[in-house]
């Protein structure tokens, strides 16, 4: 349990910033997820649709240091070699 004033501070500001990162990586994943059912199912439309939301949910959860920008990097590539297997 914290003592001081600076570390109950420290307590409440690394709650707001977990909830603020775990609502970024739970939207970042949900889309990657939506992305990738459309490939599963064949659905051209759905899947250029998901496209550039899916990709600027992974920039933004790497802009915001959620994760790393080689893991968002990493991420893009993987659903890039999704769409592509598609065609």
């Amino acid at each position: 349990m914290a003592h001081s004033k600076q570390a109950k501070k420290r307590i409440r500001q690394d709650g707001k910033r977990r909830q603020r990162n775990k609502a970024t990586t739970s939207a970042m994943k949900t889309e990657i997820k939506k992305l990738f059912s459309a490939v599963a199912a064949g659905d051209a439309a759905a899947v250029s649709q998901a496209l550039p939301g899916t990709l600027s949910r992974i920039d933004k959860a790497a802009k915001a240091h959620v994760i790393h920008r080689n893991a968002a990097a990493r991420k893009k590539s993987q659903v890039a070699r999704a769409v592509a297997s598609m065609a």
